[in-house]
């Protein structure tokens, strides 16, 4: 899968720690990729020394190949001509590369030279496990076991969040199905006309947050199982548990529902506005024009 080398400079990146034989490693998560910090890892040889440790690895023709190999799989902008000039010098006795050369003059992604809060030479996670194995196979292992431990944590932590939001969603929904019956539904009305009314309900919120009804959703992913809130972030989905129990009280005080849905869409906007803060923010589609 390519990277974009822009995500891994101007993105915020997200933090974690893990420790392997007392030596406290740094890994940063830039999208959805892990990288690694060689500045720690490189401790476990010589403490005082990390930089050194590290350009020692960068020397060797070995090293050099892997990461010409790993660039050409992973970075549509690597450039071949430069990688050759250092591929041809590698392992000389005057050969001396630091990962700033490697960054700078291949346009290299696998390698991140980072200063301030974070600061050092960081890897992508398949660079950083080679290293560790140049390092001490025994090493290597322990920093694989504890980064999965990491990887598992985080996994277990992401699905109670998300179970917690989807839990939260469900029983929104009740809350918006006893307003619709007790507002919008004409009395002596078949269950069929009942549930169109449902359905257009759902919708409006759908439109409001995701920018599309349930079926446009459908015809557009005809692969996926399930249903668009099933595919929904966790932000969305503690936004749509909003709107729910909003769009209850808006149903409540008589509002038409076109009225609703631009109230409704502009509330979506600003709360995932304010959830996905710092990151980039993706604008919620606008929605659109219903009769009321």
């Amino acid at each position: 899968m390519a990277i974009n080398k822009s995500d891994l400079y101007m993105s915020t990146p997200k933090k974690s720690t893990i420790e392997v034989q007392g030596i406290a490693i740094t890994i940063i998560a830039q999208k959805a990729d892990d990288y690694i910090s060689l500045t720690d890892i490189a401790k476990h040889k010589e403490p005082d020394r990390a930089d050194h440790v590290i350009q020692n690895w960068m020397r060797n023709r070995n090293t050099v190949e892997f990461l010409g190999v790993w660039e050409r799989l992973h970075n549509a902008d690597f450039k071949p001509l430069e990688f050759e000039g250092f591929r041809n010098r590698a392992g000389l006795n005057s050969f001396v590369l630091t990962p700033r050369q490697w960054i700078d003059v291949t346009g290299a992604i696998g390698l991140l030279s980072k200063s301030g809060r974070y600061g050092g030479t960081y890897a992508h996670k398949d660079i950083a496990f080679e290293f560790a194995s140049w390092i001490s196979v025994e090493f290597k292992l322990y920093l694989i076991k504890e980064f999965q431990r990491l990887k598992e944590d985080e996994n277990r932590r992401l699905s109670l969040a998300w179970n917690l939001n989807r839990t939260l969603s469900k029983l929104n929904y009740r809350i918006h199905t006893d307003a619709i019956k007790a507002h919008l539904i004409p009395p002596e009305v078949t269950p069929a006309q009942a549930a169109i009314t449902y359905a257009t309900e759902a919708d409006v919120l759908n439109v409001a947050l995701f920018g599309q009804t349930a079926k446009q959703w459908r015809d557009a992913n005809p692969k996926l199982d399930g249903n668009m809130r099933d595919h929904a972030t966790i932000e969305q989905l503690l936004v749509l548990a909003n709107i729910e129990g909003m769009n209850a009280e808006f149903i409540h005080m008589s509002l038409p529902q076109g009225d609703r849905l631009k109230r409704l869409n502009q509330i979506a906007i600003r709360q995932m506005q304010t959830l996905t803060a710092p990151a980039a923010i993706r604008k919620l589609a606008p929605p659109t024009k219903e009769k009321e």
